[in-house]
């Protein structure tokens, strides 16, 4: 596959990561803990989707890789929320454990890829 075909599928899967979770985030109880955490993982989520796209425009690979630096940050952010809604019991497991995974492996592709752009901006200095 080759780098743009790959950034497209990302940036589907990115979005689609980003729909999901909101769908999730109907599903929490209405109150006000509930209200702040819905709130968060929404951002965190949505900036996902929305900053991937943006790095996918990037100008330079300098500027891609701190780009993709952002939408791991919110990756990460949003893995926590995750994680806390499923601490808190607030949903049951089987509806959160699948968006876990995607957010897991959604980072792991992010962290390779800025590693990839690193290792291709260094090599291409020498």
């Amino acid at each position: 596959m080759g780098k743009i075909e790959f950034a497209r599928q990302m940036q589907r899967r990115t979005k689609k990561f980003a729909i999901d979770i909101v769908r999730l985030t109907r599903k929490l109880p209405r109150n006000a803990e509930a209200f702040i955490i819905r709130k968060q993982v929404m951002r965190s989520a949505t900036s996902t989707a929305a900053n991937y796209r943006a790095a996918c425009r990037s100008r330079t690979r300098r500027e891609f890789i701190a780009k993709l630096g952002v939408v791991i940050e919110e990756t990460d952010e949003t893995q926590f929320w995750l994680e806390f809604i499923s601490d808190l019991s607030l949903l049951d497991k089987v509806t959160v454990e699948p968006l876990q995974k995607e957010a897991a492996e959604i980072l792991a592709i992010l962290l390779t890829s800025r590693q990839t752009a690193k290792d291709n901006n260094t090599s291409n200095k020498k």
